[in-house]
């Protein structure tokens, strides 16, 4: 089954007992505006979960400005939240997929395959005149015992010695911001501006068409047609977060050897011995 669901399809399972809604709506310039959307109106038996409160682990030196939670926290969050691995779980969020994508990837490091990422998001939701709710949920919390798989994440010293070494038997590094952050032209988050050298740019809002839904499977083979479909590929962004619509896009496009740089752009600057590359590559 395809990792992108239509609004449709959610639809018509409303109501079965297995389904968990989680409502993503964030926004990095309004962290509380996300919460506050979700508590005037939802999907019917969405459950509420927080970027920064339960889908990051507190900022520290190092790690990035949403550091990956451990797996033993990521497991509580889940279970608090009534998620068993039984559970079949849609994620939403209303920017483009972003949210709901690190969600999807978290469940999927601790070992969660019935998970699902909601097309379009909660506005199209509601313009299909489709059910919404005020309420909140009681969920009964259940223990979630992760089974976790570190072949998916990359970490620094890794990163470093294929930014520094290079050559074409390596991981390709793909950055997934914008490109004017990528370039270096601008800054508007981070204290330093640029890429990880050795990277190249495919900006994560380029998985979507024009009316915003997900690309499907053969538009993403076209979109990410330059790159090698054997090679292993190493996505990140600013912080983790908007890398996931990105790595999500390429195992729908057929790409298997996919990992994420979880501390990103975000933890690669906290490290000053670190070099920064401007321009394209």
């Amino acid at each position: 089954m395809d990792t992108v669901v239509s609004p449709r399809w959610l639809l018509a399972r409303l109501y079965e007992p297995e389904l968990v809604i989680a409502d993503c709506r964030f926004l990095l310039s309004e962290p509380e505006a996300g919460r506050s959307a979700y508590l005037k109106d939802h999907i019917p038996g969405a459950v509420y979960l927080h970027l920064e409160e339960q889908l990051s682990a507190p900022v520290g030196k190092h790690g990035g400005r949403h550091p990956l939670p451990e797996p033993h926290e990521i497991a509580a969050v889940l279970g608090q939240a009534g998620i068993s691995r039984d559970s079949i779980v849609v994620a939403y969020d209303d920017q483009g997929g972003a949210y709901a994508s690190r969600l999807w990837w978290m469940l999927r490091y601790v070992g969660h395959e019935k998970v699902y990422v909601m097309d379009e998001g909660y506005s199209a939701w509601k313009t299909a005149n489709f059910p919404v709710s005020d309420s909140q949920p009681v969920r009964i919390p259940t223990l979630y015992e992760p089974e976790v798989h570190p072949e998916m994440l990359a970490g620094i010293d890794e990163v470093r010695t294929i930014s520094q070494e290079g050559g074409a038997s390596s991981p390709l590094l793909i950055d997934s911001r914008e490109p004017r952050r990528y370039e270096g032209l601008e800054e508007p988050i981070d204290s330093k501006a640029g890429h990880i050298p050795g990277a190249i740019n495919r900006f994560w809002k380029d998985v979507l068409d024009d009316q915003g839904r997900w690309k499907d499977a053969e538009a993403l083979k076209q979109h990410f047609a330059d790159v090698d479909p054997g090679r292993e590929v190493i996505v990140y962004c600013g912080s983790g977060v908007s890398a996931c619509p990105n790595v999500l896009a390429l195992k729908r496009a057929g790409f298997d050897k996919v990992r994420l740089y979880p501390g990103s752009w975000s933890d690669w600057i906290s490290y000053e011995e670190n070099a920064v590359a401007t321009g394209i590559e």
